[in-house]
């Protein structure tokens, strides 16, 4: 099991089995029906959907990796430069307000991840 086909799947919109087949139906986060998955992944035919209410344990990856890293980073910078932190809160609430359907889709593709190791007879 790769690190890398993880990452690439992550990262790159593709299925953690095969590499191949797109998870989302549209390209961009920040498209209309950002949030619209494919049932099957179009090259080897992988159920994106094991059960129902899988996805629910996504919000807390999303939560926890992605929301809790731009805090840290966002506090980290503001207190290096010696901001004020009220220009923290006012930097760090349109840029989290923005990202939320990019963390979106980062979570759930990570949570599935977790669960689906990459097939090398598929890549």
């Amino acid at each position: 099991m790769s690190t890398g086909n993880k990452v690439t799947s992550i990262l790159f919109n593709k299925c953690p089995r095969c590499l191949q087949g797109d998870f989302f139906i549209t390209k961009g986060a920040f498209s209309r029906g950002f949030d619209k998955m494919h049932d099957r992944c179009p090259h080897c035919n992988l159920n994106y959907m094991p059960e129902p209410g899988f996805y629910w344990a996504s919000m807390f990856v999303s939560y926890a990796l992605y929301t809790v890293y731009i805090l840290l980073t966002f506090f980290v910078v503001v207190n290096w430069l010696k901001v004020d932190l009220t220009y923290y809160l006012i930097g760090l609430v349109p840029t989290l307000i923005l990202l939320t359907p990019y963390f979106f889709r980062l979570a759930r593709r990570t949570w599935l991840n977790i669960f689906v190791a990459p097939d090398p007879t598929k890549i």
